[in-house]
């Protein structure tokens, strides 16, 4: 077991960003960065070590799967066969359920100064998921990013939804209130008290939804909106304008004067303010996380993708290589 602050290794460094990272989960447990203000800070929540991250309940920094997201009531049809998968959040399956992917012990089968491959093999049956899946997350480091390549084989066919649950804060100790967040979506999913959808995607316009332009996320999580009430905050999916590569969300911290911008080849991005951090998780530091202390910004498909037609599809096939990337790009913010 690793020590209180120890990771199990560290790429990158230097003026470049550097990663320190868990085999548990395949976590980033700190992310060092320069900020726009010259100085070099961990700008990624973290947990001290790895049977923190099993015992967490934020999925703080790991890899989240099979099926990140909800699956409505832990039921799906694939291949004509109905799946009964366990359900860990008010009667839904979330992010794999309570064994997912982010428990579990990942090989680091690749490993340079830049760069480190982790595999994992969830075997058929798994969680109630068909199929023997071989999952691989590589992370590296460039000049000014952050990029991790997750891709996935199966036997069989199954569901895969992958994503990083890495949360950030740019700013100096403190919540996100006073960072500024856009999203380039002209629709967002709608969803009930539980978070799963409760019908097609709507627009953003004219609703406290809407991060086309640059918001406070002060002035969004604490909007009257009986959604936005419900989560605590924002835990909605956002459908990104365009396909393909492409920047899906910019963060700015202004006491900082840093600029986070996520890259993905995602249709959805969930934006997920932290806000059931209750002071049960801690971080390397020993401190508690607390209600909006960092923002989950997650590429990945739509809630209960599965079991809505029509949307872009979870189903991958025995010979088919899934396959997505995400980068984190720093640069200097303001004036």
């Amino acid at each position: 077991m690793t020590s209180a602050t120890a990771a199990d290794l560290v790429i990158g460094g230097g003026d470049a960003p550097e990663l320190h990272l868990l085999e548990v989960g395949a976590t980033v447990q700190r992310m060092v960065v320069t900020c726009g203000d010259g100085r070099r800070r961990d700008v990624a929540l973290g947990l001290a070590d790895a049977e923190a991250v099993r015992q967490g309940s934020a999925y703080v920094g790991s890899v989240v799967g099979r099926y990140a997201n909800r699956i409505a009531h832990g039921r799906a049809i694939v291949a004509g066969r109905e799946l009964r998968l366990p359900t860990n959040d008010r009667g839904h399956h979330l992010h794999g359920g309570p064994d997912g992917f982010h428990t579990r012990h990942w090989q680091v089968v690749e490993k340079s100064g830049e760069a480190a491959t982790f595999e994992l093999v969830s075997p058929d049956g798994d969680a109630g998921y068909p199929g023997e899946l071989t999952v691989r997350a590589r992370y590296a480091i460039a000049e000014d990013r952050v990029q991790l390549d997750l891709s996935a084989t199966t036997t069989a066919t199954t569901l895969v939804n992958l994503t990083s649950h890495t949360y950030l804060n740019l700013g100096e100790d403190g919540t996100i209130d006073d960072h500024w967040l856009q999203v380039p979506a002209r629709r967002y999913t709608p969803v009930d008290d539980t978070s799963i959808p409760v019908g097609e995607h709507r627009p953003v316009h004219g609703t406290p939804f809407d991060l086309t332009e640059p918001r406070r996320v002060a002035d969004v999580v604490r909007d009257p909106d009986p959604e936005i009430r419900a989560a605590r905050g924002l835990d909605h999916n956002y459908v990104v304008d365009g396909a393909g590569w492409r920047r899906v969300a910019t963060l700015d911290a202004p006491a900082t004067r840093t600029r986070m911008d996520l890259w993905s080849d995602r249709p959805g991005l969930q934006v997920y303010t932290g806000n059931f951090f209750d002071g049960v998780d801690r971080d390397r530091r020993g401190r508690a996380l607390r209600q909006g202390d960092g923002i989950a910004l997650e590429p990945q498909l739509a809630p209960d993708s599965p079991n809505r037609p029509g949307w872009p599809s979870a189903v991958l096939e025995p010979g088919e290589t899934y396959r997505t990337r995400i980068a984190w790009v720093f640069s200097a913010w303001g004036p």
